[in-house]
């Protein structure tokens, strides 16, 4: 097992975290990772129905026993369901592990949830504000995403390799490096 602050939260044997692509993170993707020793991130977005996201959320399970995480994605423009709900649903069927992304910080009655829940939380974002804020709310773990990240990069046209050591520098929480790293040759 490769030990860090976060293999040793996650349950995980090695740094490795499967990071949420909204096209291809479904179960059987995520199960692959987690049974890999990483830990495979569901997208709940491709779901379009309650009953879709609870059918993928057991299809994990019976393929792993390993740990995963559900991303709970919080872009103005992408709700296909409330979050909410997809919460419940992560409650009921005991997830313990939920991401959040997007441009806002999720709403303060949801991260409450998932502290009485017992998750833990792993908020990604793309600036030290952003992690200041997902920590205030009681955010575990946060991902930093710089500007070649694959999904959203926000508007600060700031690289993973200087917004890295700058988050882990401001906050308290352990500190995940993802999305694409380059320097100015590329």
């Amino acid at each position: 097992m490769f030990e860090t602050r976060v293999t040793e939260m996650l349950g995980i044997r090695y740094p490795i975290i499967g990071g949420t692509m909204a096209s291809i993170s479904d179960a059987d993707f995520v199960a692959a990772i987690s049974n890999a020793g990483g830990i495979g991130v569901l997208a709940s977005i491709i779901y379009q129905t309650e009953e879709e996201f609870a059918a993928a959320i057991d299809r994990i399970r019976e393929l792993s026993d390993r740990p995963f995480a559900v991303n709970l994605n919080f872009f103005p423009a992408q709700f296909p369901v409330s979050q909410q709900e997809y919460t419940e649903i992560m409650v009921k069927k005991g997830v313990n592990i939920v991401e959040t992304s997007g441009h806002m910080a999720p709403p303060e009655e949801l991260c409450r949830r998932f502290k009485e829940a017992g998750m833990i939380w792993i908020h990604k974002c793309v600036g030290l504000r952003y992690a200041l804020k997902a920590q205030g709310l009681g955010a575990d773990i946060i991902t930093v995403v710089g500007y070649e990240n694959g999904g959203a990069t926000g508007k600060l046209d700031i690289g993973t390799l200087v917004l890295v050591p700058t988050i882990a520098n401001g906050v308290q929480v352990p500190v995940i490096g993802g999305g694409g790293v380059s320097d100015g040759r590329g």
